[in-house]
C-alpha cells in the first residue's frame, strides 16, 4: 500500500506542472495591431512544414464568418486573391523562406478584423492563433471612452475578474462590447460580451454608462497578456488602455525542466517498486511452500519410503553372551535386555 501512495504522490505532482505544448507549424503574428486609416499593414506569416501542400489567408470580422483571401501552393510564389480582395491585398510568398506574408495597402475602417494564416496538411486545415488588426481613425464619429483599472501580478491557479467602465454617446446601429488580448498564447479574440449599460441625462446629451465584467478562472501562464475592453460601435472600434495579467511562478523553462526531472524519478521509482515487487513475489513465494507443507511432505514422504524399502530388509539376531556364575546371580533379579541389530543388506 506504501509504495502505491508513493507512486499516487508523483503522478499528482506531474499532473500540476504546466503542460507542455505541440509546437504549431505556423508562425504568425498575434495579438493586436494597430494602424491608421490610409496606411498600409503587412501581417507576417510564415511555415517551415515540408508537408505542407498550400497556404491560406482568412478574414474574419466582428461577428462574422471567415472569409478566404488568399491560397497558394507552398512550394509556388503566386498566390489566388479572391476578387473582393484583390485591389488592396497581395501577398508576398516566397516558396524557398516559405514565406506567405500579407500586405494591406491604403487602409479601411472595415479592415479592421482578424486575419488567420492556415496551411492544408494530409488533408488536415490547421490555423494561426490569429491577428486582430484594429484600425483608427484621427477623426472619430463616436464619442466613448473606456476606463479600465490596473492589476497586480497573481499567481497561477488564482482566479481573475477583470472590469472595465464604457461612456459612449448614442448612436445609430448595435453597440458591441468585446475583450481582446495581447501576447497572451492563446487567440487574440474573446467573443462579445455583455454589459449592464444605464443610461445618464444631462442637460447637453444622453450618455450610456456600461461596466463590462470578465472572469478567468484559475489563471496559468498561458493566460499572461495585455487585456483590452472595447467597444463596437458605428463602425469604429474603441480601445482600452489595456489591463496587464502577470503571472508570479515558475518560467517555461523551469516547467519543462522539472518535468523532466519528475519524468526520470518516477521512472527510476517504477523500476525499483518493480524489483522490490519481484523480491516479495519470491519470498512469499518459498514461505508459502513451507507454510502449506509441501516441502515437509515431500521430505516425509521420501522417508516413509526409504523407512519401508529398508524394512523389507531388516534382519534381528539374538545374541548369547557367555557370563561366569557369579555374576549370573547377581542379574538374575534383572530384566533380561534384547538387543537388536539393525542390518541394512545391499542388493546386487
Amino acid at each position: 500500500m506504501m509504495p502505491l501512495c508513493i507512486l499516487l504522490a508523483f503522478l499528482s505532482q506531474l499532473c500540476q506542472v504546466p503542460a507542455v505544448h505541440k509546437i504549431s507549424s505556423i508562425t504568425q503574428d498575434s495579438g493586436v495591431k494597430t494602424a491608421k486609416v490610409g496606411g498600409n499593414v503587412t501581417l507576417q506569416c510564415v511555415c517551415q512544414d515540408d508537408s505542407v501542400t498550400f497556404i491560406f489567408w482568412y478574414q474574419q470580422t466582428l461577428g462574422g464568418k471567415p472569409q478566404l483571401i488568399s491560397s497558394r501552393m507552398k512550394h509556388g510564389t503566386e498566390a489566388e486573391i479572391s476578387p473582393e480582395f484583390r485591389e488592396r491585398f497581395q501577398v508576398l510568398a516566397k516558396g524557398g523562406e516559405s514565406i506567405n506574408h500579407l500586405i494591406i495597402t491604403d487602409l479601411h475602417l472595415s479592415d479592421s478584423a482578424t486575419y488567420y494564416c492556415g496551411i492544408l496538411e494530409f488533408n488536415a486545415i490547421e490555423f494561426g492563433q490569429g491577428a486582430f488588426l484594429h484600425v483608427k481613425t484621427s477623426l472619430s464619429n463616436i464619442q466613448a471612452a473606456v476606463h479600465q483599472p490596473s492589476l497586480q501580478p497573481f499567481q497561477s491557479g488564482d482566479s481573475v475578474n477583470l472590469s472595465c467602465t464604457v461612456h459612449a454617446e448614442p448612436c445609430v446601429g448595435e453597440q458591441s462590447f468585446y475583450w481582446f488580448r495581447h501576447g497572451a498564447s492563446q487567440p487574440a479574440v474573446i467573443y462579445p460580451r455583455t454589459g449592464q449599460c444605464k443610461n445618464i441625462s444631462n442637460e447637453e446629451s444622453v450618455t450610456k454608462s456600461c461596466t463590462l465584467n470578465l472572469s478567468i478562472k484559475s489563471v496559468s501562464s498561458s493566460d499572461a497578456g495585455i487585456y483590452y475592453c472595447a467597444l463596437s460601435s458605428c463602425g469604429e472600434i474603441v480601445f482600452g488602455n489595456g489591463t496587464e495579467i502577470k503571472i508570479a511562478g515558475v518560467s517555461t523553462k523551469d516547467s519543462i525542466l522539472l518535468v523532466y526531472c519528475l519524468s526520470v524519478a518516477l521512472a527510476v521509482f517504477i523500476i525499483v517498486l518493480l524489483v522490490l515487487v519481484f523480491i516479495v513475489h519470491k519470498l512469499k513465494k518459498n514461505l508459502c511452500s513451507v507454510c502449506h507443507g509441501t516441502v515437509s511432505h515431500l521430505t516425509c514422504s521420501a522417508a516413509s519410503d526409504a523407512a519401508s524399502q529398508d524394512a523389507n530388509s531388516l534382519h534381528y539376531a539374538a545374541l548369547s553372551l557367555n557370563r561366569n556364575s557369579e555374576r549370573h546371580r547377581r542379574e538374575d533379579n534383572v530384566e533380561s535386555v534384547c538387543v537388536y541389530s539393525k542390518i541394512k543388506s545391499r542388493k546386487e
